[in-house]
């Protein structure tokens, strides 16, 4: 039976050309390189810069994979941006970038799950493809968490980091089966009692100013390595598959101890596991973008290959997806 699947066919991802080692950052906040290293794998991240919003990170990565995917303006007709950080309250992040690229039909929104935002973006995006409502969509994950952390609180701002990444998806026929190119499957959850345990303290709403986040780590930790395992399990009884078929796990990249604590739970294979929160920190919604264009670039993500994408966020938010490239 043939069915509509959103198959991949351009990636591409911008990071800021600013980057912030661990050993910088000790020079302003009692830390060390050791005790972030040990904590969490970060080595560096990338700063963007003061000319270098959301939006321009975004439409960077989106052009990227447009490029990569040999297509112009005429051929998009969805915008999908995943993002905490946004250039205003309004309008959309995504608009901006959609006038950027010279694309004047379609739909450009946000959306915002946070960490889990690219997840929640691709899930959207797919089902508006498998629906026939639209042809081509940008899918992006960017960020610039730098403009929210509280540079004197040393738990926090040692984390995260700024970059955007892109995906362009395209409806095509596939026979139905797990061998089809696409997106083969999606699972999304959220739990809004665990607010206090990663938030930012501002809103226009209820502050009338953007505040900083604020994370009680051990329990991001604890839930994170359940939640994760638990959707993705949830991904392999729904298709069948198993830990085994996965050509390349891409996780989140917010920590990793928590990446190897997924890995090791869900019996993935340690060499199978994209791996560039060393290097990137946590970037949020830009982190499994990113990881996924780093590997593809380099020639380990191939056409055919089964790929694995998980990510929690605050909210909590947390989801899968499993991708036949």
């Amino acid at each position: 039976m043939s069915v509509r699947r959103s198959v991949v066919v351009g990636c591409g991802h911008y990071l800021p050309p600013r980057i912030v080692t661990n050993a910088d950052l000790a020079e302003k906040v009692d830390t060390s390189d050791d005790w972030i290293v040990e904590r969490t794998g970060i080595r560096e991240r990338r700063i963007a810069g003061p000319d270098e919003t959301t939006s321009v990170l975004a439409t960077r990565a989106a052009r990227a994979a447009m490029d990569d995917a040999g297509l112009g303006p005429d051929d998009i007709d969805l915008i999908v941006l995943a993002t905490a950080t946004p250039d205003y309250t309004f309008p959309s992040t995504a608009t901006q970038v959609q006038a950027a690229l010279g694309i004047t039909q379609g739909a450009a929104f946000d959306l915002q799950a946070v960490c889990s935002g690219f997840v929640f973006a691709l899930a959207t995006a797919d089902n508006f493809l498998k629906a026939g409502s639209h042809r081509r969509a940008l899918v992006i994950g960017a960020e610039t968490f730098s403009r929210i952390l509280d540079w004197e609180d040393r738990t926090t701002c040692v984390l995260f980091g700024d970059g955007a990444g892109a995906l362009v998806l395209e409806a095509q026929e596939g026979d139905g089966t797990l061998a089809d190119r696409g997106v083969l499957s999606s699972h999304l959850r959220s739990d809004g009692r665990h607010f206090d345990k990663l938030h930012v303290d501002g809103g226009p709403s209820k502050t009338m100013t953007t505040g900083h986040l604020r994370m009680e780590g051990k329990e991001v930790f604890r839930h994170a390595v359940t939640n994760l395992a638990e959707i993705v399990e949830e991904a392999f009884r729904a298709t069948g598959l198993k830990a085994d078929d996965i050509a390349w796990f891409v996780p989140h990249q917010a920590n990793r101890r928590i990446i190897d604590a997924t890995a090791r739970k869900l019996d993935v294979d340690p060499a199978k596991v994209v791996v560039t929160v060393d290097r990137h920190g946590n970037t949020s919604a830009a982190s499994i973008p990113l990881a996924v264009a780093e590997a593809y670039g380099d020639g380990r993500i191939k056409k055919g290959d089964l790929v694995l994408l998980e990510a929690m966020g605050g909210g909590f938010t947390w989801g899968s997806a499993l991708i036949r490239w």
